[in-house]
């Protein structure tokens, strides 16, 4: 075994993509294939324990022992609903835990992970939001929710595969934490582990828009913006983000998404239907006239109560009213189904336990850093 003064054994190979597996294989003096392996015991075959990687040789399997991390999520608690959903609260360090829940439906079945604790944003209808902020996940992080879940309920359903879909649609802002979400969607994708396909991995964003640019550079997956109002003057205060990205801004992103893409990708918008806030017949036409320009399609959401939300689930009628008036206007709408309601797994309920908030003031600022200076030397220049 080849020594290196890198230092390497703080490293989780869980959250590793092939490609950082063979440069940290190639590190230590191993051949690339060993990567491979690694991405199939792991993630294919549910094997955590080197000693059962059978075909590593032993000097290696004892070096992996010694230097490696393979950390796995310890589960808190499991929640199934009624209508067959689940929630695991997955602990990721001494104080914080996050919330994963899965979705069983017809022909598919949907893994909506976290890639937060809590989150670095503040949408005033989302019970996460309310949490506050204690950090991003890691890779290893993020990824080990998809591995848990599957693993697990391999066994218990006596199923050979059992994930056919990823959501980032769980506690945070999946594309506040970059990095780190585009390596777990990596391991998701490689054929060597999980094999889902870019159809089936969808990121949402409440609109960071300059991070909208830089996944469409980096990866080929469907996106989601959790859009939720027709104009600025509402989405200011459901979405505060909007103040320093409006919705013009988002939509310009969205076309950059699309470009070169072929004609079956779209843009998903989430519209969480609040009673007497946005969900009124001149909202409907006024969102119709703001994405039609675009391949798009809507999901209305009704909206999941939380204690003391300060919002109230738009009526029945209201919603079916909105949506007549978007699908009149060729736009491709459904009202998404409530799912775990019961166990507050639904669309925003999600709270998690974060003891360790750190002021997400603090964190929103530092997100931001590059993009403020971007914005001083482009004036500057001027």
């Amino acid at each position: 075994m080849k020594t290196t003064q890198q230092n390497i054994s703080s490293q989780n190979l869980m959250g590793m993509p092939h490609q950082d597996l063979e440069q940290y294989f190639s590190v230590v003096g191993e051949k690339s294939f060993r990567a491979t392996q690694i991405m199939k015991w792991t993630h294919q075959q549910g094997v955590t324990d080197y000693e059962q990687m059978t075909n590593l040789s032993k000097s290696l399997r004892d070096w992996l022992n010694e230097n490696a991390q393979m950390q796995m999520p310890e589960i808190v608690s499991e929640e199934i609903s009624t209508d067959g959903t689940r929630k695991w609260l997955l602990r990721v360090d001494e104080k914080n835990a996050v919330e994963t829940v899965y979705i069983p439906e017809d022909g598919r079945a949907t893994l909506c992970v976290s890639s937060q604790v809590g989150c670095i944003l503040d949408c005033t209808f989302c019970a996460t939001a309310r949490q506050g902020f204690a950090g991003n996940l890691s890779s290893a992080q993020i990824i080990a929710q998809l591995w848990f879940a599957e693993h697990r309920l391999r066994k218990q359903l006596d199923k050979s595969r059992v994930i056919s879909n990823v959501v980032f649609m769980g506690m945070g802002e999946p594309l506040a934490n970059f990095d780190n979400v585009v390596k777990a969607i990596q391991i998701m994708m490689d054929d060597n582990a999980y094999g889902l396909g870019k159809r089936k991995v969808t990121v949402s964003t409440s609109g960071l828009v300059p991070k909208i640019d830089k996944l469409r550079e980096a990866l080929d997956v469907s996106l989601a913006v959790s859009l939720h109002a027709p104009n600025d003057e509402i989405r200011n205060q459901l979405v505060p983000l909007n103040r320093r990205y409006t919705i013009s801004e988002l939509m310009a992103a969205c076309h950059r998404f699309l470009q070169n893409k072929d004609r079956k990708h779209s843009i998903t918008f989430e519209y969480v239907m609040l009673d007497q806030v946005n969900d009124q017949p001149e909202h409907a036409e006024q969102l119709a006239k703001v994405i039609q320009v675009l391949p798009s399609k809507v999901n209305l959401i009704p909206f999941n109560a939380f204690p003391n939300s300060g919002y109230k689930r738009s009526a029945d009628q209201a919603i079916e009213t909105f949506r007549e008036i978007l699908q009149a206007a060729g736009i491709t709408t459904i009202t998404r189904r409530p799912r775990g309601e019961d166990i507050a797994a639904a669309c925003g309920q999600l709270a998690g336990d974060i003891q360790d908030q750190a002021k997400r003031k603090r964190h929103y600022e530092k997100l931001y850093e590059a993009d403020l200076l971007k914005h001083k030397i482009e004036v500057a220049c001027a």
